[in-house]
């Protein structure tokens, strides 16, 4: 036994001797290759560059596609300005030779306590590297290509260079790269007239743009600064009075106006879906010569354009255009001096086709026919209100999604239940935050909310058939040898059943016709829509309007509000329908929707409909004036039949006498006539009324025998018969006697 435990602590022995040199020699084989890279100084550098984008016809896209337009000089740079970025991201700068092994050390120990790439230690040099030559994936091979080609930019340039290099090269968020950009794009000022807050501030911004951006995450750009101050103060740069005042102060911007079309225009969406793609930032996409291939429509572009111009409103605003069947986006335009791509805006009521009666639908809980009692309601401690608190009893489902009304979208978002109508609203690219769980959900009330994009792909599904996949700018890319890098091939998923898309799209041409999105009824096209708006609480006045339409061919939406939350004056039903209504005007779409197999029409019965709020089919026997057809779906019909016109339910009566008359009293239907008859004369009659009657019979004797023979109007064949009685007795004389009262 202790022959056999001495052999297997030999050959572990070697095995791990065996690991550790494999694991050293692939190290430095990474290490080897990575030091014979030839660097190219105009990477490193800011020259003027330009992304190269193209439409779908292989046409140069004519907008703004430079990179880099400023560089500063680290000599022209306030000392607070540089140490602002020693501080918070390599205090060791001037010290080290591009690589802080200390620094390492702690980020490997702090990832194996984490389990995973959190933290990368690296130096300014490092940085440099990352976001001039190489990738920003977060791998072990990456890591060592990066340690290589820091230590040998160190011997190529001297420290204030590399400083200069790193400071003209990194993202700021919004488009800017290098601190001159973003100093005049966030303070409206050359970078080197930043004052201190404002340094610390833009070196807060780099570790995380999107989480540090002072225009959309304020507090966490407030507290990141004044973490660089504390920095600062630590390192003895800035002195204790400096840093209290520093740190006390606002985060004042003034974001320069300038570039808001180039920030929201479809070259730069495309820019950084590519980005996203090819895991690079735009510089190195333009350095590398990349070609990025979309799916702009010159046509749609130009419409889009020219709708949105004819819009006067002083807002924020875009519009977009996205093919159903190819999930490509012909055509986006924006103005506003924030990226609007990158901000999320409360839907509105343009969630309920998404979240509330696409999954009812398809989960057959509802019909379009449906009855919902609009009614003041309180579920689950929500109590929600219609606009203007105005209530209008049993609506249907159609009417109640074309008209926008919010308490039947609470309650069938009740029926269906919350997660499972956020799992309908994932597949189709919504994304919800951990605390939307409320019945606020069918209101649009959300914790983040949507982009235009993510909302007009998701009505997109209902256009194609109940299939979703996600919209793209991006067709192909291809390298300086036009050579093909990436693909788009859109992977479809069905979301929901083809008749479901069908019957919520035949709701939405309500709406388009006689519901919110009225002003769209005079294109006479075969157009689905939805609007929404979002008040502001205890105010007129509104912060987003919405409208969503779409065609068998394409989805057009469009947005309105500010990012800034300033309020507005319209709505969705008004100006973005407006946008929206000349969009197709110059496009001119004749795509009609194509019924699947599975929708079927049956005629129900419209007195059950309006008596009882029941979907009940007609039978064979109902006159064509108290029906009407209805479309389902074949795997949800009605399955309760009319006894209309086939037998009467009784009807109650009650009877009194006043002033030597008799007075009957019934709920009458409109459909049936009713007679009422004495030793067989016909001496009063009542037909087509509705609801709480009174008949009045002159009593000539004390007791008075009255037959009461009803029947259907237009089937007099099929009849009842009640029987009353009635007697006078004493006090019905007295009780108009003057001198008894």
């Amino acid at each position: 036994m202790k022959k056999f435990f001495k052999v297997f602590l030999i050959i572990f022995f070697i095995l791990v001797v065996a690991s550790i040199i494999g694991v050293a020699f692939y190290i430095s084989s990474i290490y080897v290759r990575a030091r014979a890279i030839n660097i190219d100084s105009t990477c490193l550098s800011s020259p003027y560059i330009t992304v190269q984008v193209y439409d779908s016809e292989n046409k140069p896209i004519k907008e703004d596609n430079e990179i880099n337009k400023s560089i500063a000089k680290v000599s022209s740079l306030h000392d607070y300005t540089k140490n602002a970025f020693l501080s918070i991201e390599d205090k060791d700068f001037y010290q080290h030779k591009g690589v802080n092994y200390k620094r390492i050390a702690k980020a490997m120990v702090n990832n194996i306590k984490s389990r995973s790439l959190k933290e990368g230690a690296s130096t300014i040099t490092q940085q440099l590297v990352k976001n001039t030559l190489l990738t920003s994936e977060k791998t072990f091979e990456r890591k060592i290509k990066e340690i290589a080609l820091a230590q040998k930019i160190e011997n190529k340039f001297t420290k204030d260079e590399i400083l200069e290099l790193y400071l003209n090269v990194i993202y700021f968020g919004n488009n800017c790269y290098g601190i001159e950009n973003a100093s005049n794009y966030y303070f409206s000022k050359e970078a080197k007239d930043l004052n201190l807050e404002e340094s610390a501030l833009l070196s807060g911004i780099i570790k995380s743009p999107a989480k540090y951006s002072p225009i959309k995450n304020y507090d966490n750009a407030l507290a990141r600064r004044n973490l660089v101050l504390s920095q600062m103060y630590k390192d003895g740069f800035i002195s204790l009075e400096d840093y209290k005042k520093a740190s006390d102060s606002k985060i004042d911007l003034n974001i320069n106006s300038q570039p808001k079309n180039k920030l929201n225009s479809f070259s730069q969406a495309s820019i950084d879906e590519a980005e996203e793609i090819l895991g690079l930032p735009a510089r190195q996409i333009a350095l590398k010569g990349y070609k990025i291939y979309t799916y702009q429509n010159e046509e749609k572009q130009k419409a889009l354009d020219e709708a949105l111009s004819s819009n006067s409103a002083n807002c924020d605003y875009a519009g977009i255009v996205i093919d159903n069947s190819k999930h490509a986006v012909l055509a986006y335009n924006g103005n506003s001096i924030f990226k609007i791509l990158e901000a999320k805006r409360q839907p509105g009521s343009c969630i309920k086709p998404v979240l509330v009666y696409g999954p009812a639908l398809n989960e057959d809980v509802i019909y379009p026919c449906s009855q919902l009692l609009d009614e003041k309601t309180t579920i689950s401690d929500y109590s929600p209100k219609n606009v203007g608190n105005v209530y209008h009893g049993y609506v249907s489902a159609r009417e109640a999604l074309s008209k926008s009304i919010n308490i039947p979208a609470v309650k069938v978002l009740s029926y269906v239940g919350i997660d499972k109508a956020k799992a309908y609203a994932e597949e189709m690219g919504i994304e919800f935050d951990e605390k939307d769980d409320s019945y606020t959900l069918a209101l649009g009330g959300m914790t983040y909310g949507v982009n235009i994009k993510q909302l007009a792909g998701a009505y997109s599904t209902f256009a194609d058939s109940g299939n979703y996949a996600e919209a793209r700018f991006v067709s192909f890319i291809t390298d300086k040898n036009d050579k093909l890098v990436y693909v788009n091939k859109p992977k479809e998923e069905r979301v929901m059943r083809e008749d479901t898309a069908y019957l919520l799209t035949d709701m939405l041409k309500t709406c388009a016709t006689s519901g919110t999105a009225k002003k769209l009824a005079s294109l006479n096209m075969d157009i689905a829509s939805k609007t929404g708006t979002v008040g502001k609480k205890n105010s007129k006045e509104n912060l987003d309007a919405w409208n969503i339409s779409y065609t068998k061919n394409y989805t057009c939406g469009v947005w309105m509000g500010n990012l800034d939350n300033t309020p507005i004056s319209y709505a969705g039903g008004n100006q973005p329908t407006e946008i929206v209504k000349n969009f197709f005007l110059k496009v001119k779409d004749n795509s009609t929707f194509i019924k699947p197999s599975t929708i079927v029409e049956r005629d129900i019965d419209e007195t059950e409909l309006n008596e009882n709020h029941r979907i009940m089919l007609a039978n064979i026997y109902m006159p064509e004036r108290y029906k009407h057809a209805e479309m389902f779906s074949s795997f949800n019909l009605p399955q309760d039949i009319s006894n209309k016109f086939t037998e009467i339910d009784k009807t109650d009566f009650t009877s009194k006498v006043e002033n030597d008359k008799a007075v009957i009293t019934f709920n009458a239907k409109n459909y049936l006539t009713y007679n009422f008859l004495e030793n067989g004369k016909v001496i009063n009659s009542l037909s087509g009324k509705n609801g709480s009657q009174e008949v009045y019979i002159e009593m000539k004797s004390n007791k008075l025998n009255i037959d009461i023979v009803y029947f259907y109007t237009l089937e007099p064949d099929i009849k009842r018969e009640e029987k009353l009685s009635l007697i006078k007795t004493e006090s019905t004389y007295k009780t108009n006697d003057k001198w008894f009262m």
